[in-house]
């Protein structure tokens, strides 16, 4: 079945883009490169996160060294599964501020990945969202009437090759590859009234498009190692040094009519910005270094409980293109806490026994201080594994997040939100050695 799977995979990769218009619904996407994915499988963010556990029949999306299988499994020369991993979710968000309510929802794919063991090499190449924009955003004079809108969608995708490789029995190392690309576009509107207080004729509409692309790299290490006759010591570390993305950059003007019952837009005329004669029609975005670590305990095959930390440089993040929209970063981290449990993953006279249970929490910072605040997130997950197929080495798995981003103080959104997400991940062995008797 993995086989077949994995010729819709290599399609997907003809497709232009999985980050599209549309899949966020967060005000907070105006800023920088847009809102950050999270980089991570589902059964990862069941768990709050956590990206220092690994096994043979899961891909790890956030560690590379995970690619090298369990450093014990290749030492003793077994059989390794390639792994096919695919995932989507469904989001509704409740936004709230001093002005008003509103409720969104949107649907995405969230990665397509794939893992191949060669002897003790582990290979993997995958597409993943990396940032998503789509927000729609109004300010309105005092006395009530339209002042300014704001439109933004697009994103930028990921498409990576990792390797990993066991050092030793207890420790390997893992590096991503990886090449981002995509587009941003955003559009504002600045709205004149005459002295009756009546909207004017015309309006100008100001247009921007950013096409972007980098590469970066992406280094791990993962430990595991017996602390006791049952219970395993799991650890990892990654690090990823500062990327320079290349943007081309277009800015327009344009005239426009607006109807006033509808809404709907009519161009007059358009005029290029001229970003070129000012330099700014290429420019750079600098995405600081990140750097996450954790240590957890567990018994294989039964539990596993776990901390880690991450930190993002974002203070010195920048975009030449936007360097004076009234936003200031500051250095992002983050907490997750979380495991799971197996209530008996053997017994084949109990289906639920053999269920994956998981559940996590997150908390920690953005980056993106607003208005002279710090805008915050939480997040509560858990989710399920069930097991599928007739050796149940595939599973497929059911994950839910209730979070909340932002504040209503000092004129800012505040986000509750419900993420619903399903995943597969498939396992097949293509390269089964056959042992004589």
């Amino acid at each position: 079945m993995i086989k077949k799977l994995v010729i819709v995979f290599i399609l997907a990769f003809a497709l232009k883009s999985v980050a599209q218009s549309g899949t966020t619904a967060s005000p907070y996407s105006f800023y920088g490169i847009g809102s950050l994915k999270f980089k991570g499988t589902v059964e990862n963010r069941s768990m709050g996160g956590l990206s220092i556990y690994s096994d043979s029949i899961h891909i790890n999306l956030r560690n590379p060294a995970a690619y090298g299988g369990e450093n014990l499994a290749v030492y003793r020369n077994e059989n390794r599964p390639v792994t096919f991993s695919l995932a989507a979710s469904h989001t509704q968000v409740k936004l709230k501020s001093d002005s008003g309510k509103d409720n969104l929802k949107n649907s995405s794919l969230d990665y397509f990945a794939l893992a191949i063991p060669i002897g003790k090499l582990g290979v993997g190449v995958g597409l993943i969202p990396y940032t998503s924009v789509g927000f729609k955003l109004e300010t309105l004079n005092d006395d009530g009437t339209l002042n300014e809108r704001f439109d933004g969608d697009g994103g930028l995708n990921r498409t990576y090759l990792s390797l990993g490789y066991p050092i030793t029995k207890n420790l390997s190392a893992g590096i991503d590859f990886s090449f981002y690309f995509g587009n941003i576009k955003n559009s504002t509107i600045k709205y004149l009234y005459n002295t009756d207080g009546d909207l004017v004729q015309y309006q100008t509409k100001e247009s921007n498009r950013s096409d972007m692309s980098g590469l970066s790299v992406n280094i791990g290490l993962l430990y595991k190692a017996k602390i006791s006759d049952k219970l395993d010591l799991h650890s990892g570390l990654t690090f990823q040094p500062e990327t320079t993305l290349n943007s081309n950059n277009e800015r327009a003007f344009s005239t426009i009519v607006t109807n006033s019952s509808t809404g709907q837009e009519f161009v007059i005329n358009t005029i290029d910005a001229g970003l070129e004669a000012r330099g700014l029609d290429k420019t750079k975005a600098n995405i600081p270094y990140k750097l996450s670590l954790g240590a957890g305990i567990g018994q294989e095959r039964i539990w596993f409980v776990g901390m880690e930390y991450t930190y993002f440089n974002m203070k010195n993040f920048s975009n030449e293109l936007y360097v004076d929209n009234g936003t200031d970063y500051e250095n992002s981290t983050s907490l997750s806490i979380g495991g799971f449990i197996i209530p008996k993953y053997n017994a084949f006279d109990s289906y639920f026994k053999r269920t994956v249970y998981r559940a996590g929490v997150r908390f920690g910072s953005t980056g993106l201080n607003i208005n002279n605040t710090s805008i915050d997130e939480f997040g509560i997950s858990f989710g399920v594994g069930l097991p599928v197929g007739t050796d149940f080495f595939s599973n497929a798995n059911i994950g839910f997040e209730f979070g909340s981003r932002g504040t209503v103080e000092n004129n800012l959104v505040k986000e509750n939100y419900f993420k619903f997400q399903l995943g597969l991940s498939l396992n097949d062995w293509w390269f089964k050695k056959n042992r004589l008797n």
